[in-house]
């Protein structure tokens, strides 16, 4: 269904929106050369260490982001994907507003988010999984009407927008509850729902369904794909669950040790960092058969075998199984994502750091 914003067509899809327009050059986030350096203190153990350390300090520099370009459009779900300390939550505040770049150009929707200006804030929203933002003895209800006063939401498209929350996520008398007898995915639901009420147009989301059992996980994904299928919103997304990703985004940029290593379809990052295979093959009867001249067994279930196996030999491999063998079922598939991404981090060095 297309929906008009800021003048522009989009065309909407299941997990997220297209626009239409061939010369669209509106762009969301502009990200250019982005760098974040932090000087460290460091000294070894010891009394003496320490004495020493008041007169003569110690520093390292620890590069958490360097020299980053990327853009986003409007109405992109954009997954974010890195280790612990790759750099993707330094990148988001840099983003809000919150940290100070060491150097490079950030612009989203047209704003320098360093200047934190009134106008740029009432557009963002960031969340953050293990970040609570609610007045923790309050019920959810007070909370979001505090953010209706600091973000000038209007009553009547402030209780028509809460409520619609309330109803997607099923929360209803669960905000009533003072926020501490919540449980860690109830608490999500409401740190989401609080910063969506004034329906900003990017949204940050680091890891927001981080420790939730896996029925709220897909729960909390419907509901971003739905607000950013309803609102045209601009989203960045972090997440350790490639559940997340594979259900939310069709765009992802990879970072490691700072540097991105990776922009572009999630298809393409298995074609461009995978260089295997899974062939599952079932037999009758596979007692007594030696898969691993075939190639690297990775699983068993019931008659069926999982077979890792180079992708240029995929094709050779598949037909001496049909030869050999009496192969009732074979199927050739990528490796799951989380094996790619595994294997990404793995071969990929760390910068020295200055």
């Amino acid at each position: 269904m297309p929906v008009a914003h800021k003048g522009l067509c989009y065309e909407w899809t299941e997990q997220s929106c297209t626009c239409t327009e061939s010369t669209l050059s509106e762009i969301a986030i502009s990200v250019e050369g982005l760098s974040k350096h932090y000087k460290v203190p460091e000294r070894e153990a010891g009394l003496k260490a320490s004495a020493a350390s008041l007169f003569k300090r110690k520093h390292r520099l620890v590069k958490a982001v360097e020299d980053i370009s990327f853009t986003i459009s409007p109405g992109e779900v954009v997954g974010f994907l890195g280790p612990n300390g790759a750099g993707k939550t330094t990148t988001l505040k840099m983003l809000s507003g919150l940290l100070h770049p060491s150097g490079g150009a950030v612009s989203v929707l047209g704003y320098v988010p360093l200047k934190r200006e009134p106008a740029f804030l009432q557009q963002i929203a960031l969340v953050m999984g293990n970040r609570n933002q609610l007045n923790w003895d309050l019920p959810a209800l007070d909370s979001f009407d505090l953010y209706r006063a600091i973000y000038n939401v209007p009553q009547a498209d402030f209780i028509k927008t809460r409520d619609a929350f309330i109803e997607l996520l099923d929360v209803g008398e669960l905000a009533r509850k003072p926020v501490r007898n919540l449980s860690l995915g109830e608490r999500m639901k409401m740190e989401i729902i609080g910063s969506l009420l004034h329906t900003p147009r990017v949204l940050y989301l680091d890891e927001p369904t981080i420790g939730l059992d896996v029925t709220m996980q897909r729960r909390i994904r419907k509901f971003i794909a739905g607000y950013n299928q309803r609102h045209g919103a601009t989203v960045l997304l972090t997440s350790h669950y490639m559940a997340d990703v594979e259900a939310l985004c069709k765009r992802v940029i990879v970072i490691h040790h700072g540097h991105i290593l990776y922009d572009g379809g999630l298809a393409g990052l298995v074609e461009s960092f995978s260089a295997y295979k899974t062939i599952g093959v079932t037999v009758a009867e596979s007692d007594g058969i030696d898969f691993a001249g075939y190639g690297e067994v990775v699983g068993r279930d019931g008659g069926k075998v999982m077979l890792r196996v180079p992708k240029a030999e995929t094709t050779r491999i598949a037909a001496r199984l049909l030869t050999d063998l009496p192969v009732a079922d074979l199927t050739i598939e990528d490796p799951p994502i989380d094996d790619v991404i595994e294997h990404v981090f793995a071969t990929k060095s760390p910068e020295v750091e200055g």
